[in-house]
């Protein structure tokens, strides 16, 4: 393989195949995998959401039952056409110059590997070339990585909400990109086998500020330094801090996606921001419990000291205020299961049916 760097003649195949999934993922893709051809012309990167403290397997599950070989690739590894990438716990999967990338950078909506970093750096680099692929999962990572796989001029497939065990990905992914395939699993393996033998298109015009945030975005998920990148000055500088490290939000936006990354690097979209803030003021609210509980305990325990020692009105006093540290403690006990989890999926969404 050799990059297809901007400004080539030759028009290559599509030949990059990136997938995203998170809940239900694994199931979705020891099925997709166990239908592809051995002799499939493309490499295939995959993310997958999981715990950053796993040891995955998925690498050796897929090789049992997919005629192609499965690996976590080591940092700067030559991609190979026919070979399963499978991003590792707690890292970044990204591909540049024909080669791996395995890095540590900010986390993006929460996860890390982040399904977006992994497309927008497949995008960056092979334009055309790339077939991007979300599938069943909770929330809305990918959706950005996809609309800029689209906007570089790649192929847009997103698993059918319908037939996906989470389809709050797929969803939010088709409410920002209109997707170029939307297909059940079953169908996914033909179509991807369809869309390699096929010439990329010539590429899109990109404005250079698309080009320049999706360069500083790369940058960024290689683990660079985001304020000195300038990741600051691509967007509006909004008065919201992040969630991870409470640095300030950027206001990013793509097309009718509304995104906001940090200047330490960290990235949400708005679904990922909310659902992360309501998490943390949740925790505020245990803690205010705790604290009120522990208040009552030490003013009863006082109470109780001074009534053994004879001073009743003291003990009283102590006793009240036990009790009115009781009901603040149970507002806000009550108010914590009021407290609604919030994220960017609170509108229904009817996807409708597109395929080419």
């Amino acid at each position: 393989m050799t990059a297809h760097t901007k400004g080539e003649a030759s028009q290559p195949k599509r030949d990059i195949v990136v997938i995203g999934a998170s809940s239900g993922g694994v199931t979705a893709l020891m099925e997709l995998v166990r239908s592809l051809p051995h002799d499939f012309p493309a490499p295939i990167l995959v993310v997958q959401h999981m715990a950053p403290y796993v040891d995955s397997i998925l690498p050796q599950l897929m090789s049992r039952v997919s005629a192609l070989p499965a690996k976590h690739p080591q940092d700067g590894e030559q991609v190979q056409p026919g070979t399963i990438y499978v991003a590792r716990p707690d890292h970044h999967l990204l591909i540049e110059d024909d080669k791996v990338l395995v890095k540590r950078g900010p986390k993006e909506n929460r996860f890390r590997p982040s399904v977006d970093a992994l497309f927008r750096s497949a995008a960056y680099e092979y334009g055309p070339r790339v077939i991007g692929v979300v599938l069943t999962g909770y929330l809305d990572d990918g959706t950005s990585g996809l609309w800029c796989i689209q906007r570089l001029g790649g192929v847009t497939v997103v698993q059918d909400p319908h037939d996906a065990h989470s389809p709050a990905m797929p969803t939010n992914a088709l409410e920002y990109v209109k997707a170029d395939y939307i297909v059940p699993l079953a169908e996914l393996a033909a179509l991807l086998v369809k869309l390699t033998l096929e010439p990329a298109p010539a590429e899109p015009a990109v404005t250079k500020e698309d080009l320049d945030r999706m360069e500083i975005e790369l940058s960024i998920a290689k683990n660079n330094n985001a304020f000195e990148m300038g990741i600051i000055d691509k967007g509006k500088l909004t008065a919201f801090t992040c969630p991870e490290c409470h640095g300030a939000l950027t206001q990013l936006v793509e097309g009718k996606l509304i995104r906001f990354r940090c200047h330490t690097g960290h990235a949400y979209t708005i679904s990922a921001l909310l659902s992360e803030v309501t998490e943390s003021v949740e925790a505020i609210l245990y803690q205010s419990m705790r604290g009120l509980e522990e208040s009552k305990m030490l003013l009863q325990h006082l109470g109780e000291h001074f009534e053994e020692e004879g001073q009743q009105a003291i003990a009283n006093t102590f006793f009240a205020k036990a009790e009115e540290t009781g009901r603040q403690s149970r507002i806000v006990h009550s108010s914590i299961f009021k407290h609604e989890s919030l994220s960017g999926d609170i509108a229904p969404r009817r996807p409708n049916r597109r395929t080419k």
